[in-house]
């Protein structure tokens, strides 16, 4: 259920500039319509060149949390894009963590802001939600009850559980660090100190606009690179948009999970709604999870994250 409490709302925008600005308002009017304030809405509208300004401007919307005097309750990017990864190696992790550690604070996103969110979770342990964006989501022209309902249990039950039917083979229950996002972003961080390094991790990914075979290579990287290796399963969320055609010739991404089940014995549990589509679950990067696939149904348990009181 919605929560009912008024809650304050930071807005941030450190990726792309928001091209959806009649969405972006309709979900600051929709938000303000539910009881919320909503904070910081020059971000709106602020650009530079493709970006939602610049460096230092979306640079400053993540380090300003560190000595904002009151906390939001919830920080939610605008949008994704392109930029967050120009930023890294800028943030203030030690002041974020001071600041933020421990406290009941949701910083909320997906797409490019994976990148953010993994340096966070890298760097000071902080665990951040994958999940709505203002324009996307918030401000899409069908509201969703189902992503909604979603986000709303992620912020505010201190354990809860997504079930949804798959086609996965059954698996006994895995338990590990719940940790990903979208998996160009993931694969963008190989190799830098922004990626964690997760023993029994339960990976959770997603993406938009790539082709099965771009799927498989990234997932390729990331066995090569030994990160799978140190994983207890693998969730897949959405891959939106991705044509597939005659010279495929039957390659699809039933194809590459199946090969990836085949070369690595990791549980690959599909069909999770989760990412860049209308209707998404809110997963809590960094949260303890337990998951498990029985008569085709999966079922992933989430703990150990912030809730808002």
């Amino acid at each position: 259920m919605p929560d009912r409490h008024t809650r304050l709302i930071r807005l941030i925008a450190p990726s792309g500039y928001c091209l959806q600005q009649e969405a972006a308002h309709r979900g600051i009017n929709r938000l303000q319509q539910a009881g919320h304030q909503v904070d910081n809405l020059d971000v709106v509208t602020r650009r530079e060149q493709r970006f939602a300004g610049s460096d230092a401007q979306r640079l400053a919307d993540i380090n300003q949390l560190a000595t904002l005097a009151d906390l939001p309750d919830i920080v939610l990017a605008v949008r994704g894009g392109y930029g967050a990864s120009r930023l890294l190696d800028k943030i203030d992790y030690i002041g974020l963590q001071r600041r933020l550690l421990n406290q009941p604070v949701a910083l909320c996103g997906h797409s490019d802001f994976t990148a953010i969110q993994l340096a966070l979770l890298a760097q000071t342990g902080l665990i951040t939600f994958s999940g709505p964006m203002l324009a996307a989501n918030f401000g899409a022209a069908q509201h969703s009850d189902f992503t909604q309902q979603h986000f709303w249990q992620a912020l505010t039950a201190p354990q809860f559980a997504l079930a949804w039917p798959t086609s996965a083979p059954d698996c006994s229950p895995r338990s590990g660090r719940v940790w990903g996002g979208n998996l160009t972003m993931i694969c963008s961080l190989i190799g830098t100190p922004w990626l964690p390094v997760h023993q029994d991790g339960i990976l959770v990914i997603e993406d938009i606009n790539e082709h099965p075979y771009k799927i498989e290579r990234m997932m390729l990287q990331l066995q090569q690179s030994g990160i799978l290796a140190r994983q207890q399963a693998i969730v897949t969320g959405s891959f939106s948009s991705a044509a597939i055609g005659e010279y495929d010739n039957g390659f699809d991404f039933t194809t590459v999970w199946q090969r990836l089940r085949e070369s690595t014995g990791l549980p690959i549990v599909t069909d999770l709604r989760f990412g860049h589509e209308a209707d998404t679950v809110t997963v809590p990067l960094g949260a303890r999870g337990e998951l498990q696939v029985e008569a085709g149904t999966a079922r992933l348990s989430l703990s150990g994250h912030p809730i808002l009181t």
